[in-house]
């Protein structure tokens, strides 16, 4: 695991309500490619079901991680890609099955109006650095 600092409210900056301003390390940088919600067959997981395919892209990312050689804990930025606002619930449900409260990254969301396909809800990426 990488020591990685977090700073959660830079001076002059307001705090972060569920994610962490700015977050250094040193090491390895990996970049994860935005997941969906697919299985290992390359089917979709949770059509019209938010909740579900958070928790596909969560399990994805983490296999991808793995095969890095990271863990969640090394995670330094997520970004989350959401056909509606109203799924961000369901994302931050799955993240923090994985992410302790006291180890989030850096954050950003963005609502799209489209996916590649329209029965996916949501995209998720992440950059891990490793020592």
């Amino acid at each position: 695991m990488t020591e990685l600092t977090r700073i959660s409210a830079p001076e002059g900056v307001a705090p972060a309500a569920a994610y962490t301003h700015v977050v250094m390390g040193t090491g390895r940088f990996v970049a994860i490619s935005g997941q969906l919600a697919l299985d290992e067959d390359g089917k979709l997981v949770g059509e019209d079901d938010p909740e579900a395919q958070a928790r596909q892209i969560f399990e994805n990312l983490r296999r991808c991680l793995t095969a890095a050689g990271a863990t969640f804990d090394d995670v330094v930025k997520l970004t989350f890609f959401v056909t509606d606002m109203a799924y961000m619930p369901a994302v931050r449900a799955a993240r923090d099955a994985h992410i302790s409260a006291d180890r989030l990254p850096a954050a950003s969301a963005v609502q799209v109006a489209a996916l590649v396909r329209p029965e996916f809800l949501m995209e998720i990426e992440a950059y891990a650095v490793l020592p």
